[in-house]
């Protein structure tokens, strides 16, 4: 296949679509980076709630998690749908029908009467979010210009890992006068932003003649995995996002076991760790434009795993939260870095690759989630989790160069 630029801005095919409508590349951050806050945070809302809410609907805890798992289920398998169906619609208009769709179910969560209830608006709240997020991240590269496109991207990411690491005091703070309140106040955050985006964000034209059958779909996919390059980009996102996650899922455990960390406290450190992530995805567009795309990946996730390696070996809590506030802002620059990359290697199916993308980071997460239990409780120290980490960034940047990511004609983009 051969790579298409990540500056074009527009969709091939479709060169009789009128071309969206002027934003500034300020206005369009500003949309990406409010979207996904509020996004994240319904995402990270619930976990600090599911004590609370195995009380009040009398089921073990056992089975609690699922009130959490509902949501990325949802989210996961309605992305693969949501990609190839958008991809032939204005992305204005699937963006705030899904967003309305969001705001209505998380209201509905807030009036759930059992345990089967919250888990149905759970996952239908999942669904209809599976339908805004990847409009973002396939508007930025039409929308802007060639050279504000990472650092767009870089907003967007922002947005995600605040929502990420603010989603748990944050529910925590909202649910300390009611568990309903939290989301009632994602409710109503989510007009305020339907209002925003109804009123600034522009018309982005689809690929006219794509249809939403099944068919279509599935021939969707079988255009973008047939594309040998693009496929094992995504591979390797896949496996880098596994490693990822396998570390953070279990950085607060670990904060647990090795320092005496109470659960209070490890909300405190993972803000702080999240921190570095914040600025690295605010302010690291600069370098990445210096560097360019494909170096900027090796660079950095080779970076993160130098970092990793160093982390068991921490003497203390506090250089251990300072070499994983380091890791965080290097992920905060790679991460909008492989979204640039991916959706770069199509002009007419980006919606798609944002859906693979973000249904590559769950199961990333699943996956990562089971191996790293397995690792923290049977390696000592942090050493299990960071070498399996260290290794599948390793893999991940194998894969890529399999697929010829880092050869001199592509080092230079």
């Amino acid at each position: 296949m051969t790579t298409t630029s990540p500056v074009s801005s527009s969709t091939a095919g479709a060169t009789s679509a009128q071309p969206p409508a002027a934003r500034s590349s300020r206005t369009v951050a500003f949309l990406a980076f409010a979207t996904m806050f509020v996004i994240g945070t319904d995402t990270f809302l619930v976990a600090p709630l599911l004590p609370t809410l195995t009380d009040a609907f009398d089921v073990s805890p056992d089975i609690s998690g699922w009130m959490v798992s509902a949501y990325a289920l949802g989210y996961a398998v309605f992305a693969l749908i949501a990609g190839p169906i958008s991809d032939g619609r204005d992305r204005r208009r699937v963006l705030l029908t899904g967003l309305t769709g969001f705001i209505v179910m998380t209201a509905l969560c807030g009036f759930a009467q059992g345990f089967w209830t919250m888990i149905l608006f759970r996952f239908l709240a999942g669904v209809s979010a599976a339908f805004v997020s990847p409009q973002i991240w396939a508007s930025i590269p039409v929308l802007v210009k060639p050279q504000e496109i990472v650092r767009t991207m870089g907003f967007a990411t922002a947005g995600l890992s605040i929502a990420q690491f603010a989603g748990i005091p944050l529910g925590s703070w909202l649910a300390a006068g009611s568990w309903h309140l939290p989301f009632w106040a994602i409710g109503g955050l989510s007009v305020a932003l339907w209002l925003l985006l109804a009123r600034l964000f522009p018309s982005v034209p689809g690929r006219p003649g794509t249809g939403s059958g099944a068919k279509a779909i599935l021939g969707t996919y079988k255009t973008v995995l047939g594309a040998g390059r693009l496929r094992w980009y995504l591979l390797g996102y896949l496996v880098f996002q596994t490693g990822n996650f396998e570390a953070i899922s279990f950085l607060g455990s670990w904060f647990t076991k090795d320092f005496g960390l109470n659960v209070s406290s490890v909300g405190t450190a993972m803000m702080a760790v999240g921190a570095g992530n914040v600025i690295g995805s605010l302010f690291g567009s600069r370098l990445i434009a210096r560097l360019g795309l494909y170096r900027s990946l090796l660079t950095g996730v080779l970076t993160m795993g130098v970092l990793y390696c160093l982390v068991p070996l921490a003497p203390n809590l506090g250089v251990a939260l300072t070499l994983l506030a380091l890791v965080m802002m290097v992920g905060g620059c790679v991460f909008p870095v492989f979204m640039s990359i991916l959706q770069s290697q199509t002009e007419t199916a980006r919606g798609t690759v944002s859906s693979l993308s973000n249904s590559a980071m769950y199961v990333g997460t699943t996956v990562g989630g089971a191996v790293g239990g397995v690792l923290l409780g049977n390696v000592t120290g942090f050493w299990g989790v960071a070498g399996f980490t260290v290794a599948a960034y390793l893999l991940s940047l194998a894969v890529y160069a399999a697929a010829g990511a880092f050869r001199k004609r592509e080092a230079g983009a």
